[in-house]
């Protein structure tokens, strides 16, 4: 019991960094710049003020945000899934669909992820990346986890 509520624990925490690293406008920060997947945050006049993205190549920035959200939809899936499967799930059987949809999770946090490192920012000389950046990888590692376990892990017997 008490490992099914670590699980259970875990993926939510899961759903919650990849929400924040999705929605939070921290990927990419300077002094006077805050970028997220969504748009740019520029401090002028003592006040932030919301742009739009002009200078990313669209079809990046586009795969970028469609792949953070279908890693947030499939996390939140597969949670429902494993719940249904706690129920109707015969006795020593594997979760194993629950773990194919937080390794799709998985897969596309990771492809997020990258491409924003390899193509957005690359010349960039100011600034670094931001909390939610680091959170897209830390919820890569945990959904990483989350899926291996799922695979392994059995529906107890007794």
């Amino acid at each position: 019991m008490l490992m099914l509520a670590g699980i259970v624990v875990l993926h939510i925490t899961t759903i919650i960094l990849l929400l924040v690293a999705t929605i939070d406008n921290a990927w990419w920060i300077t002094d006077t710049v805050s970028t997220d997947l969504w748009g740019r945050w520029d401090l002028t006049n003592s006040g932030w003020h919301y742009t739009n993205l002009k200078n990313y190549p669209e079809e990046y920035l586009q795969t970028i945000q469609a792949t953070s959200v279908l890693a947030c939809v499939f996390a939140i899936l597969a949670l429902f899934v494993f719940v249904a499967q706690l129920f109707t799930l015969p006795k020593g059987q594997r979760f194993t669909f629950t773990g194919i949809l937080q390794l799709i999770a998985c897969l596309c946090v990771m492809i997020a992820a990258s491409i924003y490192t390899a193509e957005l920012h690359k010349d960039d000389k100011e600034g670094g990346y931001g909390h939610s950046y680091v959170l897209a990888w830390i919820s890569f590692v945990f959904t990483l986890i989350l899926a291996i376990t799922y695979l392994v892990l059995r529906k107890k017997s007794d």
